[in-house]
């Protein structure tokens, strides 16, 4: 049967005149969709005789609730949703003073192998379809009853080794007739494979393009993020400057601090010469310690003292705010426990 939610309107146009049905029809089946119907007898506008049919047709995903975390400290909500296949994936809903970010996974598992990150801990399952990206904001919205205004692509995967998906799903959340998120509200995080970095310049999309760097040396990036090995830090900085120049969007540079180990004046010296002539801004991430992992995060005079060099030299840095932190929010976390704790691994 074919994923109807999935598919964009025009597609569902297409489908529906075939069933001989007005064009209006998909226009009413496309709202259900992106409300959150979770199923074809919800869309109470419809007949019976065609809600019959499209259940007959079509298949209508809905995830169900795994796990539902709530901090006391700042009401974030971290959710771990089931899938219909059984796997299970994560989002974060995140509350700021200019809205609701939701932070959703776009796969189950990921194949990147990056030494301090939770979601790459046994490697890829599957990769997510459209509709399985979707359903994390629309029902991470219906649960928690608070509306979603910015949507951040750095939960469990890689967004671009899931490339045609994510794109479909860019296109589906941002339609006028469905949730209608604006593309400037949305962040894209990338550990920097650089083809489809090109790829997603030439869409134009003017998205926030977030780039994993954590490290400014070939030597420190390729022993904690595989991914350095084919696409190192040179080529990548290269794309990042083929990105800015095709869409004029400034590019967000994650760097996870560890302790001992990236985050030496030394390095931040690195940096900066290395961002030079790159419209950038640096996203300073304290480091979310990994049961599995040795690594350690620095401490918070070392933070500071690395940002203020970074800014000293007229490049902007920020220190992300740690949300969530009572509730194992750091992506990968609470999928892992779970596993262990049902014995799915």
């Amino acid at each position: 049967m074919k994923d109807i939610k999935s598919m964009t309107l025009a597609e569902l146009t297409e489908d529906l005149a075939a069933l001989g049905e007005p064009k209006f029809r998909a226009g009413q089946v496309y709202t259900w969709l992106h409300r959150g119907a979770r199923n074809f007898d919800e869309m109470t506008n419809l007949s019976k005789a065609l809600r019959e049919k499209l259940a007959a047709q079509y298949e209508l995903t809905c995830p169900t609730v795994a796990r539902r975390l709530q901090s006391a400290r700042d009401g974030t909500i971290k959710y771990l949703w089931r899938l219909s296949d059984g796997n299970c994936v994560e989002s974060v809903l995140m509350r700021y003073h200019h809205g609701n970010t939701v932070c959703i996974s776009c796969e189950v598992g990921c194949p990147m192998g990056c030494a301090f990150c939770a979601s790459t801990r046994g490697g890829l399952v599957r990769r997510l379809r459209p509709s399985e990206m979707l359903d994390q904001v629309l029902f991470t919205q219906l649960d928690s009853g608070l509306p979603v205004s910015n949507i951040v692509l750095m939960g469990i995967g890689e967004p671009l080794d899931n490339y045609d998906t994510v794109l479909r799903f860019l296109q589906l959340v941002n339609s006028p007739e469905g949730m209608n998120i604006g593309m400037r509200h949305i962040s894209l995080s990338t550990c920097g494979l650089v083809d489809k970095i090109d790829s997603l310049a030439r869409q134009n999309l003017q998205l926030t393009l977030s780039v994993s760097l954590h490290a400014p040396t070939d030597e420190i990036r390729s022993g904690i993020m595989p991914i350095n090995r084919r696409y190192n830090v040179e080529t990548l900085l290269a794309a990042c400057k083929r990105y800015f120049e095709r869409t004029g969007r400034r590019i967000s540079f994650e760097y996870a601090m560890i302790r001992g180990l990236n985050d030496t004046p030394e390095m931040a010296d690195i940096l900066i010469k290395k961002l030079r002539g790159i419209a950038a801004h640096v996203n300073l991430i304290p480091l979310n310690e990994v049961a599995e992992s040795p690594l350690k995060p620095s401490y918070p005079d070392v933070v500071r003292a690395f940002q203020q060099r970074l800014e000293a030299h007229g490049i902007p840095a920020t220190v992300r705010r740690t949300l969530g932190g009572d509730i194992n929010a750091s992506c990968g976390q609470l999928r892992r426990k779970y596993e262990t704790e049902t014995g799915k691994e």
